[in-house]
């Protein structure tokens, strides 16, 4: 009986993960450490990316509407700092999985510009004329406003004092009457104060420089 010895086994008859990741990382140019070291840095950024996108989804159960900049906060504020995350990064992970929350766009237009009455000139604007509010009861803001309801819809008239930013008058109507506007304006003459001179400022809607709303003015003044 004869026993036959085999020698060492040739290089090119190793075959195997590690020989596989020699070859690839011959051929990319980097060593297998750094290979190793990538799939590590990798797999920790995703562990990351899954404990910030759970605290996401827990948050957004509560408050559907929030944004990526109030998610920051409370992010970097948690005892756990594994859960801080940078601003830029934060950004772009919710577009990366389909998470950013949908934008409503309003189709509702109150304001119709092309129309034959007078416009004033914006005394708000800089320039020579130009008005500043330094104090109440100098430069009154109105505007409107299209409210959604479940069956129809209204739109709410208001009128803001430009200083303090408190509403002096309000009306919520079915329609852009101007009738609507001038019972929002009826509310700002019964809480003056002052007769000093008063500034109107508003869009250049129809709706608020029609005659009817000239000559209401006036009587503001």
């Amino acid at each position: 009986m004869s026993i036959v010895k085999s020698g060492p086994a040739s290089p090119r008859a190793k075959s195997g993960p590690q020989n596989n990741c020699d070859a690839c990382s011959l051929f990319l140019g980097h060593s297998r450490q750094a290979w190793y070291q990538d799939n590590a840095r990798r797999r920790k950024r995703q562990e990351h990316h899954a404990q910030v996108l759970d605290f996401v989804a827990r948050v957004r159960c509560r408050q559907p509407r929030i944004g990526a900049r109030k998610l920051h906060y409370l992010l970097n504020t948690q005892a756990d700092k594994r859960l801080n995350i940078g601003r830029d990064r934060l950004f772009n992970l919710p577009d990366e999985y389909r998470l950013l929350v949908p934008v409503k766009r309003s189709y509702h237009k109150t304001t119709n510009s092309h129309h034959r009455f007078y416009r004033h000139p914006n005394l708000l604007k800089p320039g020579p004329e130009q008005v500043t509010a330094l104090e109440p009861e100098q430069v009154r803001v109105a505007d409107i406003t299209y409210l959604p309801l479940r069956n129809s819809s209204a739109y709410l008239s208001l009128v803001t004092d430009a200083c303090s930013r408190k509403i002096m008058g309000y009306h919520v109507g079915e329609n852009l009457q101007t009738e609507n506007v001038v019972k929002a304006f009826r509310q700002v003459l019964k809480l003056r104060k002052t007769t000093s001179p008063l500034v109107h400022h508003s869009g250049r809607g129809c709706n608020t420089v029609q005659r009817s709303i000239s000559q209401f003015m006036k009587e503001m003044k």
